[in-house]
């Protein structure tokens, strides 16, 4: 488990809360600086294939928006950033007006077969798509959403339910 996660979310109320409602409240870990990521969650992160990202609107309300693509939508660009293209959508541009105000972003990633989740916490930034960028119409590159990521942690598998994509279930049936 990353350090610097516990450290950002132990906060006085949840610590109080520990203690209200199982007498005690665990140590907050020290954590000098952000969270690098490593081999595994380098590992896991290229492997996904989609991944949620939740953004503040400029009240402080919380927005969570799905994104997908090929394997390795998410891209890790060094162990403390991560990197996504965003293409055009909805045209409502929600998580990117978000972010011109308030960087602050958690992403959610699941690997539901395996029953497992990695949380990470940063601050992103949308870049204009460089000249190169694939695609025409809906399939266009609008900006690149660049993430430095702050913190990570990765979930208990208790309550995940396994769920397969199509291609996962003709891989299962098949082996």
């Amino acid at each position: 488990m990353a350090e610097h996660y516990l450290q950002r979310h132990l906060t006085p109320a949840v610590l109080a809360e520990q203690r209200r409602t199982y007498g005690r409240a665990q140590p907050v870990p020290d954590a000098a600086g952000p969270d690098a990521l490593g081999p595994k969650e380098a590992a896991f992160i290229a492997a996904r294939d989609s991944f949620y990202i939740a953004s503040l609107t400029e009240d402080g309300a919380p927005y969570i928006q799905h994104r997908g693509g090929p394997v390795g939508v998410l891209r890790l660009l060094d162990a403390h950033t991560l990197a996504f293209d965003d293409f055009g959508g909805n045209r409502q541009l929600l998580t990117v007006g978000h972010l011109s105000k308030d960087p602050r972003v958690a992403l959610f990633l699941m690997d539901y077969p395996a029953r497992r989740r990695l949380k990470i916490d940063g601050d992103a930034i949308s870049l204009p798509a460089p000249e190169s960028a694939p695609g025409s119409g809906p399939d266009q590159v609008e900006r690149v959403i660049h993430i430095r990521v702050s913190a990570y942690d990765w979930n208990c598998p208790q309550h995940i339910t396994p769920r397969y994509s199509e291609a996962e279930w003709r891989a299962r049936r098949l082996s």
